[in-house]
């Protein structure tokens, strides 16, 4: 875990990029902060990370 008690503020992390960046450091250990202009796709990645744990 490379990013264990890091912040990360993700922008665009309702999709593409963002979102995979999103989900990659919070596998790394990291508290991710997601930002989208989508509201429902910004939860959706929230509820991903939640669920992969």
């Amino acid at each position: 875990m490379i990013l264990k008690d890091r912040i990360a503020v993700v922008t665009g992390a309702g999709s593409g990029i963002g979102r995979a960046g999103a989900m990659i450091m919070a596998r790394e250990g990291a508290v991710v902060v997601i930002a989208d202009r989508d509201p429902a796709a910004g939860e959706a990645t929230a509820a991903a990370i939640r669920a992969a744990g």
